[in-house]
């Protein structure tokens, strides 16, 4: 009888073990929301799914004895825009839901403090009140519409932050200015920003129907389209190839210029 106890202890850990076998993993930033969890049965039907939460760490007091709990992201002297890391520890054959994982995602809402764009070119923004890890789209009025030029990773906390951005003017009044866009897909903007290079050419441009190319007399971002309104190619360059287009009549936008003219046989 001694010699097969062992065994019957271990078949009887192995179960209870194998309870505690997944676990849910949110990562975000604090928003100063907490997070609602439903929480069944466990498959045994005896007690309920999750046993365990912690949060960066640090195991929750949060009570889970229920069919549904909330994790109060509060107690954890959190600051809006802190990194938070929430793991959900449940039992196996179970699977607890989270009501509103997008709390911990990050949301647009900087404040532009001041912008600028200086004589080389350099566009520098500040912000306060980040709290989210967003990208700055930086953004250029040209042909009637605004063009991405850039990007620049947001810092996502709420004090005071300074980017800049080397940007590359046309001719005449240029107006830039950025956008962040989160979670809710509706983009936030600043307000725009003007400056004129004294130092910048006004650009010209001829067709090369033998070599099939566009010749411009400096470098400029460009963009080609065709009859039907539909973008074929777009870039900066001071040569731009068309051989590779269909034969058929095309628009040309570069430098300030737009609806520029030309067939390609």
């Amino acid at each position: 009888m001694f010699k097969f106890r062992p065994l019957f202890l271990l078949g009887a850990i192995l179960p209870a073990l194998s309870l505690h076998a997944a676990t849910i993993v949110l990562e975000g930033h604090y928003q100063g929301k907490n997070i609602f969890v439903q929480n069944p049965f466990s498959e045994a039907g005896v007690g309920f799914c999750v046993y365990q939460v912690t949060v960066n760490d640090k195991v929750g007091t949060d009570e889970l004895n229920s069919s549904a709990f909330e994790i109060d992201l509060g107690v954890y002297n959190l600051k809006v825009g802190d990194k938070v890391t929430v793991k959900i520890l449940h039992k196996d054959g179970c699977s607890p839901l989270v009501l509103n994982p997008e709390v911990l995602k990050p949301k647009s809402t900087f404040n532009i403090v001041k912008q600028s764009v200086s004589a080389d070119g350099t566009y520098t923004w500040t912000t306060t009140n980040e709290t989210g890890e967003l990208p700055f789209v930086v953004q250029q009025k040209r042909w009637n519409k605004w063009v991405r030029v850039g990007e620049v990773p947001g810092i996502g906390s709420p004090g005071e932050h300074t980017y800049t951005f080397k940007v590359i003017p046309h001719s005449g009044e240029n107006t830039f200015r950025v956008v962040q866009t989160d979670m809710t897909k509706r983009p936030r903007v600043s307000e725009n920003v003007s400056f004129a290079d004294p130092g910048v050419a006004v650009v010209t441009w001829t067709y090369d129907k033998a070599r099939k190319a566009i010749h411009l007399s400096t470098g400029s971002l460009y963009e080609i389209y065709d009859q039907y309104g539909n973008i074929v190619k777009r870039g900066y360059a001071a040569e731009i190839d068309v051989n590779t287009l269909n034969k058929g009549l095309y628009y040309l936008n570069y430098d300030n210029k737009m609806g520029e003219s030309f067939v390609k046989r």
